[in-house]
């Protein structure tokens, strides 16, 4: 029986400096950093109050295709690759905090039906959603 998600991919230019932006600037953690054979290195992070789901921070190469990898990169070059949602307790007080870490964001907190708001962009250009949530209705979106 599947009991949660455990693992997630995340696509990035350069695993160094991801890991360095999710655990120096995000307060993520290490989870795991190992050469897996020729050219392969598994590198994971993970919030350190949610160890249980770990995102892994992937170049763009195998297991993906030649093609499929090089979509990739383009797709991380034009800053058009989705990321994930970080959920936070003040997002405007984040947003300051994470400003003042040099984080650049395409969108300051706005006021959504669902809660408060932010986006931005990690250093391979996957945007991050920044979400104080909110109780809403489905009635909110109309």
């Amino acid at each position: 029986m599947i009991t949660n998600i455990s693992l997630f991919t995340l696509y990035v230019t350069d695993q160094d400096e991801a890991k360095k932006f999710y655990v120096d600037t995000l307060g993520f953690v290490e989870t795991a950093d190992v050469a897996m054979g020729e050219g392969f290195r598994w590198v994971t992070v993970a919030h350190p109050d949610h160890p249980e789901l770990e995102v892994t921070l992937m170049v763009p190469g195998p297991p993906l295709g030649p093609d499929m990898a090089a979509a990739v990169r383009r797709a991380l070059a034009d800053g058009t690759m989705g990321g994930f949602g970080l959920r936070t307790t003040d997002c405007r007080k984040t947003y300051e905090e994470f400003t003042a870490k040099g984080v650049e964001f395409t969108q300051p907190p706005s006021e959504r039906p669902y809660g408060v708001e932010a986006v931005f962009r990690d250093n391979s250009g996957n945007w991050l959603v920044l979400v104080e949530p909110r109780e809403y209705t489905p009635d909110e979106f109309r």
